[in-house]
């Protein structure tokens, strides 16, 4: 690109004073600033870092549920969508590395034992933070656990299978099948709503069809060579990019750390609330809410759990609640 005398345009998000409330943990042990940096000047590119502030991101929760047609991802939709919305100031098209880990192997539960042998969805194995809020009348409606079961039982049943495989290989090909069919494409569905709704048109390299198909059946060994997640992916970049990025252990999408931020969540929530028209509240048991409300949050989850932890769960509740107003339902 240097080559034919342009400069790339790289852009990457934040938060107001995050450096500042940042916790480390196991699952993000350093922020993205010092490896953004690093990119930056190897790619010699035109950086251009985004800042979101708590009402930024709060407010924006409504957009996004209108960018989607429904309730999402919480505030990572938000983020996403006021990100996009920067973005497309700058550039018409941007790259994005959506799906890489669906393909190569890399989240947690591709890992982790207890992940591998349950018998449902490795990433939603207990529903009880999906529950803990539901009145019991509506619980009992829903059947959750039902639901799960059956629509996990009929996803795997469609798993493409080698004859050859053994026992744990053709388990990690159950795996690689429901990531593919169901958590990559609600990423998918995410980013292109997400983008389009200020114009941005986000290309996903990494969801080529061709690389899908290919990688389908190289063996999990050569996929983590050595026990290193998505070692394959990450031996393809050797030369091509700087080894502090290509091997930093993997990090989610960024989120605040201010709790001055869930404080804010949770006053939205009391309005709602206090609203005898606000839909939600129609299947929200309230004592149970109140008690959420009233209770410290874990910032400490595992992050492919972070929707069910304090900010994400009320930031959902807020999106729901907004997208039952937009098409007047009731319960």
């Amino acid at each position: 690109f240097r080559s034919l005398g342009h400069q790339l345009d790289t852009f990457s998000v934040t938060y107001t004073d995050n450096q500042k409330y940042f916790k480390t943990s196991k699952f993000q042990p350093t922020t993205d600033e010092p490896y953004i940096q690093m990119m930056a000047e190897f790619l010699g590119s035109n950086h251009h870092t985004f800042v979101v502030d708590n009402e930024q991101l709060a407010l924006a929760l409504k957009a996004a549920v209108d960018a989607r047609d429904l309730p999402g991802m919480a505030d990572v939709d938000s983020s996403l969508l006021l990100f996009c919305e920067e973005i497309k100031k700058h550039v018409t098209v941007a790259l994005s590395g959506e799906c890489a880990d669906e393909i190569f192997g890399g989240y947690p539960w591709f890992h982790k034992k207890e992940c591998f042998e349950a018998h449902t969805f490795p990433w939603t194995m207990d529903l009880s933070p999906r529950k803990s809020l539901l009145d019991d009348s509506f619980l009992e409606y829903l059947d959750m656990d039902r639901y799960v079961m059956d629509t996990y039982e009929r996803s795997v049943a469609e798993t493409p299978v080698l004859a050859e495989d053994s026992p744990e290989e053709a388990r990690r090909r159950e795996i690689a099948w429901l990531n593919l069919r169901w958590f990559m494409q609600t990423l998918l569905n995410r980013m292109d709503r997400t983008s389009m709704y200020s114009g941005l048109e986000a290309r996903v390299p990494f969801a080529d069809h061709r690389i899908i198909e290919y990688v389908w059946n190289v063996p999990w060994d050569m996929k983590t060579r050595d026990g290193l997640v998505k070692n394959l992916l990450r031996q393809s970049g050797k030369g091509l990019l700087p080894d502090e990025i290509l091997f930093r252990k993997k990090s989610p999408y960024p989120k605040t750390y201010d709790t001055a931020y869930e404080k804010l969540l949770a006053d939205r929530v009391r309005e709602m609330m206090d609203d005898s028209h606000s839909p939600v509240m129609d299947f929200l048991d309230r004592k149970k809410l109140v008690r959420f409300l009233t209770s410290p949050s874990d910032y400490g989850k595992p992050w492919y759990g972070q929707l069910m932890a304090g900010p994400q769960m009320l930031a959902y509740l807020v999106q729901l609640n907004v997208w039952m107003e937009r098409f007047h339902l009731t319960v």
